[in-house]
């Protein structure tokens, strides 16, 4: 690679001016053409003296940004900055919904940074800094949000939409496509999102937890080699059983 990486130093640290409480994502799925539409709610950092007029500035690289709103209404392209790595905004107020909506090519992703296709399958990889291919966004550990995301593929060849957290809904649409909604009520930093779509064979067990509940567990993996999928179920009921343990010796 010819790009220098650029040192970071603890020192230079400072805090985000603005966080984001929470992430709404939509992904309309299409290997050349994927239109990503997000709707993010802003506040203005309380351990920072910033707030109205200040400027935002989100990550982001290798998309095509459609568009921009505030708090519902369209931004004019002379409202906002846009370069090769980052879109620039200045807040209206220390609390608003930012909605951007971009297009990337998932089959065209040849650095399997953010979303990408892997033989059949759509897959992300935004861990360290991936999800800034996605859509824009303060693509840093320190910005903790709560995700639902909803996934519109073609049924036929994406039978299976996974993302992080529970499965809230699913449903058929026109055109021989489908829908899944997911929510993850848990707040984490943008590099943990995860989407796995495409025709994904399911590898299914079930726990007992300590209170009685069964929880299942599934792994999906391309048909073929789901006998390959025993090693991993194992840990996952290892790590199931190791943290009932420790919960009844109190450690």
């Amino acid at each position: 690679m010819s790009e220098q990486p650029q040192v970071i130093r603890r020192e230079d640290y400072t805090a985000p001016a603005f966080l984001i409480e929470t992430v709404e994502l939509v992904f309309d799925l299409d290997r050349e053409a994927t239109t990503v539409t997000s709707r993010l709610s802003f506040k203005a950092n309380p351990d920072r003296a910033t707030g109205a007029g200040d400027q935002v500035v989100l990550d982001g690289e290798d998309m095509k940004l459609l568009s921009v709103a505030i708090d519902g209404t369209a931004l004019a392209a002379s409202d906002y900055q846009v370069d090769a790595t980052s879109l620039k905004f200045n807040a209206p107020s220390d609390q608003f919904v930012v909605e951007i909506q971009t297009r990337i090519s998932p089959v065209n992703n040849t650095r399997l940074e953010g979303l990408y296709v892997s033989q059949s399958a759509y897959c992300t990889q935004c861990e360290a800094e991936g999800f800034r291919r996605i859509t824009y966004f303060q693509d840093r550990p320190d910005v903790m949000a709560t995700y639902r995301v909803t996934i519109n593929a073609p049924k036929d060849s994406c039978p299976v939409l996974l993302s992080n957290g529970n499965l809230v809904s699913s449903t058929d649409l026109d055109e021989g496509r489908h829908q899944a909604v997911w929510d993850d009520p848990f707040p984490k930093p943008c590099y943990l999102f995860a989407l796995v779509a495409g025709d994904l064979a399911c590898v299914e067990d079930s726990f007992n937890t300590m209170t009685g509940r069964d929880v299942a567990l599934r792994i999906f993996v391309e048909h073929g080699n789901e006998d390959s999928c025993d090693y991993a179920m194992d840990s996952a009921e290892t790590c199931h059983e190791m943290g009932r343990r420790r919960l009844w010796s109190g450690i």
